[in-house]
């Protein structure tokens, strides 16, 4: 059986708190976090799935671990708007990850759920990233739109943080699975804080095997369904968004998810 251990690492390479490596294993990192730590799950083989809880105020998430390990670098104090104000202070950390079991891998499940996930590349999936996010600002990120928080009657700071697009018609948002995964449905929630949104119409998802589907969306607050034909796929994206006919110019997504199975 595969081990795992956790560390966190200083901006300077050292390492700051070691777990011992097992199964499963958690980590009390007791200092403050300072800007440029990050925290390293090391794997002792590559394709692992693992269920990760970094953070003791944001929930485990079933993640793929492709290489060897995966890093999650700390959000910076001066911009982390879109984590709850408790997350990351203090002094005493706990930390816990453990190897997937079968059944859980198996299950059917929303593929896209990952509130670990930030910009760049950092070896684990799902991962989300778009060509463009409001001003740049960490409250308008990709991440923000698997994160799992459906808050969307409001908009700006924790819980109510989505991915925005900055008025650009040719925004997208791709999703990166990391491996092969089957997908039979996909669901959107819209950010709803009318009427200083306005919402898409229409949207299209094209995935990497070439297939396309057409969403019809409306003005809702509610996650909105759409079975799809199953497909095995590594990657999809998300956009051809089509703006409803109104006097707000700031449509944004708050929650994609991607239900199927491993591929």
């Amino acid at each position: 059986m595969a081990e795992i251990k956790l560390k966190v690492i200083g901006a300077a390479g050292d390492t700051l708190a070691v777990s011992r490596a097992g199964e499963r294993i958690s980590l009390v990192h007791t200092a403050p976090y300072a800007d440029g730590d990050w925290i390293a799950l090391e794997c002792d083989e590559p394709g692992l799935y693992c269920v990760v809880q970094l953070e003791d105020t944001m929930p485990p998430a079933l993640v793929y671990i492709r290489e060897r390990g995966l890093d999650f670098p700390i959000p910076p104090a001066d911009n982390r708007v879109n984590y709850s104000p408790r997350s990351f202070t203090g002094t005493c950390h706990l930390l816990r990850a453990r190897l997937a079991t079968a059944e859980e891998v198996a299950a059917r499940r929303n593929l896209a759920f990952n509130p670990y996930d930030c910009h760049g590349s950092h070896g684990f999936y799902p991962h989300a990233s778009a060509n463009v996010e409001t001003r740049g600002e960490a409250v308008f990120a990709a991440r923000n739109a698997v994160d799992g928080i459906y808050e969307n009657d409001a908009h700006g700071t924790w819980p109510y943080q989505s991915w925005g697009i900055n008025r650009d018609p040719n925004a997208a948002l791709t999703l990166d699975f990391g491996r092969p995964v089957t997908i039979d449905e996909l669901r959107l929630t819209l950010r709803a804080d009318f009427p200083h949104d306005a919402w898409w119409t229409q949207a299209t998802v094209e995935f990497d095997d070439g297939s396309r589907e057409v969403l019809e969306l409306k003005k809702s607050a509610a996650p909105q369904c759409f079975a799809i034909a199953p497909r095995t796929v590594k990657s999809l994206k998300l956009f051809e968004l089509k703006k409803a006919d109104d006097a707000s110019p700031f449509p944004a997504l708050t929650q994609i998810e991607v239900w199927g199975t491993e591929g």
